[in-house]
């Protein structure tokens, strides 16, 4: 069974930082396409940045572009989504979620593996 748990979120002024971390068990994370999604009260759930098991980082939302990074600690088992400049509008629940293999995609319905969630508030 693929259990993946995130971490890191919670309340932060506008313009504040944040870094959520995603860990798991039982299995190695580099062998996976590991995402990072959101989901926002009364919206779908969107993909705000990926990674192949090569490092490669999916191409970035505009609504997302230039404040946060994805990137991985193979030595940790984690990936990570470094969040910057956060505005009110990044307030949802931030998921990752995985599947094994090779290339690189950001679409929901790619992955079979998914976290609880951890809430992420940008509010002042």
């Amino acid at each position: 069974q693929v259990q993946l748990v995130e971490s890191g979120g919670g309340l932060v002024q506008p313009g504040g930082s944040l870094r959520l971390s995603c860990t798991a068990s039982r299995f190695t994370l580099n062998r996976y396409v590991i995402g990072w999604f959101r989901q926002a009260p009364g919206k779908e759930r969107e993909g705000v940045s990926c990674i192949s098991s090569s490092d490669v980082s999916s191409l970035p939302p505009n609504s997302v572009k230039g404040r946060f990074t994805i990137s991985r600690d193979n030595a940790k088992n984690t990936v990570y989504l470094q969040m910057n400049s956060l505005k009110p509008e990044d307030t949802a629940v931030y998921y990752c979620a995985a599947y094994f293999g090779m290339g690189l995609s950001c679409r929901t319905t790619d992955f079979p593996y998914w976290g609880q969630g951890t809430q992420v508030t940008v509010s002042s």
